[in-house]
């Protein structure tokens, strides 16, 4: 089978889209010279009316995919670093987002919000390496972090058909992955549903984006030691599948989870309320996380001291073990 890279996964569902439904469009900084390679292609193919270019002003055109999703459109804006979310979360959470409560679903805002290379980037400093999909999910806004080059493909699809607005956050260390696929058998992911990475017995990892393959690795050297352990890829993270959280927990009867975001406030932190709340744990529950109001260094040896590794993710296993 051929190999597909979660890059090019993410531009084969962009292609897909704007080839089965005329009010999908797309726009962005620099897009139609693909400065990203998330849009590559796509110019030469769809045409200049549906691949925009827009002005340096984020608040505006963010603004103005509100208005198109209103008038019926279906449009995709790119943000090539994270931290313009921060620009125009107002924008987002309570413009866009707010439409269809406040109309009582007569308004619908179908604009699905896309970050390519979200979260750690080495050497790439404090104000491009966030990681915030933790504050679209506090307000409501559906928001995904795929892992793999099919869950990126499938959970583009889903995101741009949903009629409320969708966040896609491509993590920085997940962009060059690449998996054998039958692109024939290439389907939508349905938001809010996750997926058993690895089936396990002694204890659950909830892993999210790129994390999940440092907690594969993790998971394969443990088996060694005889420690079965089960990798969680909830996928989506508002809506959290919480039926398959739970069914998870209930088999390990232990709990860590492993995420690339500040601890404080956190997507841990909600996993483990809703396990916590909702089963009887063995051992109290861990997570490993960036530190709390983390902001990653420039120097390469600061900017990997801050995020969560698997020397972290190895201890915090080993610690809910011994307490159970």
């Amino acid at each position: 089978m051929p190999k597909l890279s979660y890059l090019k996964a993410m531009n084969r569902a962009l292609a897909d889209s704007l080839d089965e439904d005329p009010a999908v469009f797309l726009l962005g900084e620099d897009i139609r010279a693909a400065a990203s390679n998330l849009t590559a292609g796509l110019l030469t193919r769809f045409g200049p009316e549906r691949v925009l270019d827009t002005p340096l002003s984020e608040q505006a055109f963010t603004n103005f995919a509100t208005g198109a999703a209103l008038a019926g459109l279906r449009p995709v804006i790119e943000f090539q670093i994270p931290s313009l979310l921060f620009l125009v979360f107002e924008q987002i959470a309570n413009q866009a987002h707010k439409f269809s409560l406040m109309t009582g679903g007569q308004c619908k805002v179908p604009v699905t919000y896309v970050v390519t290379g979200s979260g750690s980037r080495t050497g790439w400093a404090g104000q491009h390496s966030d990681h915030p999909y933790t504050l679209l999910a506090h307000v409501g806004v559906k928001t995904v972090v795929p892992s793999t080059p099919a869950d990126a493909y499938g959970l583009m699809l889903s995101a741009i058909r949903d009629d409320d607005p969708v966040v896609f956050f491509a993590p920085s260390g997940a962009l060059g992955v690449r998996e054998d696929l039958d692109f024939a058998a290439l389907a939508p992911v349905p938001l809010g549903t996750g997926r058993l990475a690895r089936v396990g017995s002694d204890v659950t990892i909830v892993a999210l984006g790129h994390l999940v393959y440092e907690a594969l690795v993790v998971a394969d050297e443990l088996a060694g030691q005889g420690i079965s352990v089960e990798v969680l890829d909830p996928r989506t993270v508002y809506p959290l599948d919480t039926d398959g959280l739970l069914a998870s927990v209930v088999k390990t009867g232990r709990l860590v989870v492993f995420d690339d975001s500040n601890r404080t406030s956190g997507f841990a932190a909600e996993v483990l309320a809703v396990a916590a709340e909702r089963c009887t744990l063995d051992a109290p529950p861990r997570r490993v996380t960036r530190p709390n109001g983390a902001v990653l260094p420039f120097a390469l040896a600061l900017d990997r001291a801050v995020q969560p590794d698997r020397d972290q993710l190895v201890a915090a296993i080993h610690a809910v073990l011994e307490n159970s």
